[in-house]
């Protein structure tokens, strides 16, 4: 049985995490609309959020400005489901039997959402540097990607949880039909 101390937490992280996804979905939504209006209104760019306008960048290649943008809304929208994953699992986890197949499909689930983010955040962030080398001048980029070493790691870390969460899985299963 679970004290009610650590029902409390686990509630409030539920709380948290749901705040957190709520900010990145208004992330995500805020970035794909400066995303329409950087095509049809540029004028609008600096009034919107964040004001990210890569309108010099789309004037000298619509292809690394599509492939730029690209980068930002798939990270963007990645972290939402990251957090949406999670806030699924802390909704139907049962704590008193955490070792389900659910629970470890989402936990996989996760630490692939998670490497994913990594790994193109590290990918971004090294063709901006690159084209930065090439004359075009991405400012503020940076933001989008800074952490790509922490996602791979954290990924990598989820990843081993889930594994963990697949045995005792099978090991439960394996107990419940001896008994």
């Amino acid at each position: 049985m679970m004290s009610k101390t650590n029902n409390f937490v686990f509630w409030g992280l539920y709380v948290v995490a749901w705040l957190i996804f709520v900010g990145l979905c208004i992330e995500a939504g805020g970035l794909i609309v400066n995303f329409f209006f950087s095509l049809y209104r540029p004028e609008f760019v600096p009034n919107l959020y964040q004001k990210l306008d890569l309108s010099e960048m789309y004037n000298d290649s619509s292809f690394v400005f599509f492939g730029v943008y690209s980068f930002i809304l798939t990270i963007s929208i990645l972290k939402s489901c990251l957090f949406y994953t999670l806030i699924r699992l802390m909704h139907k986890m049962d704590l008193s039997k955490p070792f389900s197949t659910f629970v470890a499909r989402q936990i996989s689930q996760m630490s692939y959402y998670t490497l994913s983010i990594g790994l193109l955040s590290y990918i971004a962030r090294e063709i901006v540097k690159n084209l930065m080398h090439h004359g075009f001048v991405p400012d503020n980029l940076n933001q989008f990607w800074a952490d790509s070493q922490a996602f791979i790691l954290m990924g990598a870390v989820i990843y081993i949880i889930a594994t963990i969460f697949k045995k005792g899985v099978d090991l439960q299963n394996e107990n419940d039909l001896t008994v």
